[in-house]
């Protein structure tokens, strides 16, 4: 689907890939609104999308919620007059802790915002999409959808939970007008490990100065998302450390995910 003159609706808009995403949309002629739980972080989107702001309309949401998300495209629709894709980008980590230390609080609030939230979107807005002319739903997994990653295992749950739900959408819906496509980034320069609690700024940032794993940047990362959108694809892998181990896990799943453990364990208590 070709967003120029379409509404895209995105979770997450109000920081990292999402506020990317918003401002490339923009770029490409789209009208956006902008979903976060963050009215500040929305704000800020608002501010970058400068003289292009009459095309966004911001909207405060815990996707959580399954009543405020119901509630959701109504309010799309009446401030853009329709609604012709989904994007779901709201997305957090978990604390870098082995699974038998982790919290049942923890496991819940990551399995509510990263599966049950991206639920809670599909259904509330894809009876609408299907009323379009054409249309198209995204949701964001993750390399760690498809590989483990220790210290984020239930992260990884729900991320491979994104990756079945999209791809059994894309079967359902293979004969309407709705396209399908599942993303899986991987390593990526945004603030996750901040805005999910996982860290405070000062040790993200320093984490970030001593990390070797060479990351993508958030507009790289939004701009391959929407090619994707544009043509309908089926899969896309963001930056090489998707693309490389997407080949490797298929043919040795095993090697896959010594390198990864090689890599993560010094995050690893």
């Amino acid at each position: 689907m070709q967003v120029r003159g379409k509404t895209v609706a995105v979770t997450g808009g109000g920081n990292g890939i999402g506020r990317e995403l918003v401002l490339l949309l923009l770029d490409r002629g789209a009208r956006v609104a902008a979903l976060d739980i963050s009215e500040p972080g929305l704000a800020e989107t608002m501010r970058l999308a400068g003289d292009r702001a009459d095309r966004v309309s911001t909207h405060v949401v815990d996707i959580t919620d399954r009543d405020a998300v119901g509630a959701l495209p109504e309010a799309v629709i009446a401030a853009h007059g329709q609604v012709d894709g989904l994007i779901n980008c709201a997305g957090i980590i978990q604390p870098f802790v082995r699974f038998n230390e982790l919290d049942y609080s923890a496991i819940d609030r990551i399995i509510n915002i990263n599966l049950y939230g991206t639920i809670h979107t599909c259904k509330a807005f894809l009876p609408h999409l299907l009323k379009r002319p054409e249309a198209h739903l995204l949701n964001v997994s993750s390399m760690g959808g498809f590989v483990p990653v220790p210290g984020q295992t239930m992260y990884g749950v729900t991320k491979a939970g994104v990756m079945l739900l999209t791809e059994a959408l894309h079967s359902e819906l293979a004969a309407t007008n709705v396209a399908v496509t599942v993303v899986f980034p991987g390593a990526v320069a945004t603030h996750i490990s901040e805005n999910s609690g996982v860290t405070t700024a000062a040790e993200a940032k320093a984490q970030a100065a001593n990390s070797t794993i060479k990351m993508t940047a958030p507009t790289d990362a939004a701009r391959m998302m929407l090619d994707g959108m544009e043509r309908d694809a089926y899969r896309v892998m963001v930056g090489p450390d998707a693309k490389f181990m997407d080949r490797l896990s298929r043919l040795s799943p095993l090697r896959a995910a010594t390198i990864i453990y090689k890599q993560m364990k010094e995050l690893l208590p």
